[in-house]
């Protein structure tokens, strides 16, 4: 068991960008694809996703700066460090039940197929760690497989029900059929997403509003372009900072550079990943005769070329960043994983039909449940990195604004404790679910059903 946790744990040390390359070779080889085709595509995924990670890191490295600025211009002091989601999935990755979870959601996605309960093919190995994470957390608390296996459980159908009911929406905004979205920190919030976008259709104006920057052929869809507004953020930004006329500027154009790269990433990583897909639908289908409609399910770098996703996302951060400074209770100002923004809200989007004012809407009451999670979950979380060896510094308590805040793996914590609370909103939880299959049903097209 040792060998095979340090051989795991070794192969995780490898940045996600190389190994889902190594991943789809892997894969294709399975089902047969032609050789050339196969490295074709696992190289423009890594590309792509090379690309994601090299311009996240850019944009971080040029708001913190400023944030930072304006904390001390402000004398704020916040205790909790947000790392980021990459710190978080090597934790996790380093726990010892992490070798386990793989074989068991393997087992749990083909149960689910052979029994027809999903059409979702979910071996986006990468993303189990949002899956083994809460496993990893509850053993730290309780000693106990069984109730860690149980979370990881549930977890997983949760996510995989949710990868079913995103299909659609992907067919509908990207023109993507059989595809869908995998990580639980994106799709898990797709009921709430839901249960939003019908309420704003029962509000009179609300229900009116729409500003889709995807779709604008207005006289104004320059004005859409996520270019532009990030130039316009990046403004503001650096004048809240109090920066030079000069610094403002660089600000400003180092922003609309990440608002215009992301796209063409975006655009990379659907042009590897597709052919992959496809085939690998096929040959599941003809190891489940009368299966039809399957979907596989990918990672959100496919959808960084929607333009109403990146506009969103980026509307989002200075709100996020605002909200944290003045939120009672809150302790982490979201750095490391402000950018994860344009991930997690990016199903949402698709949900609203590319509405960027629905969507940031939806978004607000995310982010502020996003920071006071994240917040209360930090000692926990830390305590679970000092478990497997890392460490932040002494004293340093830390956490991750979005996977660390994230609704789902809350909750479940708290449920497999036997909170009060968490058991008597599981109707709550279940009617939410419930509501969101009625809509996806009402999503598929005759010929799916």
């Amino acid at each position: 068991m040792e060998i095979l946790t340090s051989l795991i744990e070794a192969f995780f040390e490898f940045k996600a960008y190389v190994m889902l390359p190594f991943f789809i070779i892997i894969i294709g080889l399975i089902i047969k694809m032609r050789i050339g085709v196969l490295l074709r595509s696992a190289l423009q995924l890594g590309t792509g996703f090379a690309g994601v990670f090299i311009v996240f890191s850019f944009f971080v490295d040029n708001i913190r700066p400023a944030v930072e600025t304006i904390m001390n211009v402000r004398g704020l002091d916040f205790p909790v460090l947000d790392v980021g989601w990459p710190p978080l999935a090597a934790i996790t990755w380093s726990s010892s039940i992490a070798p386990l979870s793989i074989p068991f959601i393997i087992i749990i996605n083909i149960i689910m197929l052979a029994t027809k309960t999903t059409r979702t093919v979910y071996i986006d190995i990468w993303n189990y760690w949002h899956l083994a994470l809460i496993g990893a957390l509850l053993l730290s608390i309780s000693n106990n497989y069984l109730i860690a296996f149980g979370a990881i459980l549930v977890i997983t159908v949760y996510t995989i029900k949710n990868a079913d009911w995103t299909a659609p929406y992907m067919s509908r905004e990207m023109g993507l059929k059989g595809v869908t979205i995998a990580p639980v920190s994106v799709i898990g919030i797709l009921p709430f997403s839901e249960f939003m976008d019908d309420l704003y259709d029962r509000i009179p104006f609300v229900k009116n509003w729409n500003f889709n920057p995807h779709t604008d052929e207005s006289k104004l869809k320059h004005f859409a372009e996520p270019v532009v507004i990030g130039f316009v953020i990046g403004i503001l930004l650096g004048t809240t900072a109090g920066y030079s006329f000069k610094d403002v500027l660089e600000l400003g154009i180092h922003i609309a550079a990440v608002m215009f790269l992301l796209p063409k990433c975006g655009d990379l990583i659907g042009e590897g990943i597709l052919p992959v897909s496809n085939s690998m639908r096929e040959k599941i289908q003809s190891w489940f005769p009368g299966r039809k409609g399957l979907n596989v399910a990918v990672d959100t770098g496919i959808l960084m070329n929607n333009k109403s996703v990146i506009v969103t996302g980026l509307i989002l951060m200075p709100i996020a960043l605002a909200i944290a400074l003045v939120l009672p209770g809150n302790k982490t100002l979201p750095l490391g994983d402000l950018p994860n923004l344009l991930s997690v809200i990016a199903v949402t989007v698709l949900i609203s039909k590319g509405n960027v004012i629905r969507s940031v809407l939806t978004g607000i009451p995310i982010v502020i449940t996003f920071l006071l999670i994240s917040s209360s979950m930090s000692g926990l979380i830390t305590d679970l990195s000092k478990g497997t060896g890392m460490n932040f510094g002494m004293g340093q308590l830390i956490t991750a604004f979005t996977d660390g805040g994230h609704h789902m793996r809350f909750y479940l914590l708290h449920l497999f404790q036997g909170n009060f609370i968490a058991l008597i909103t599981i109707p709550v939880v279940l009617g939410l679910m419930y509501l969101s299959h009625r809509r996806y049903k009402r999503n598929l097209n005759e010929d799916d059903i």
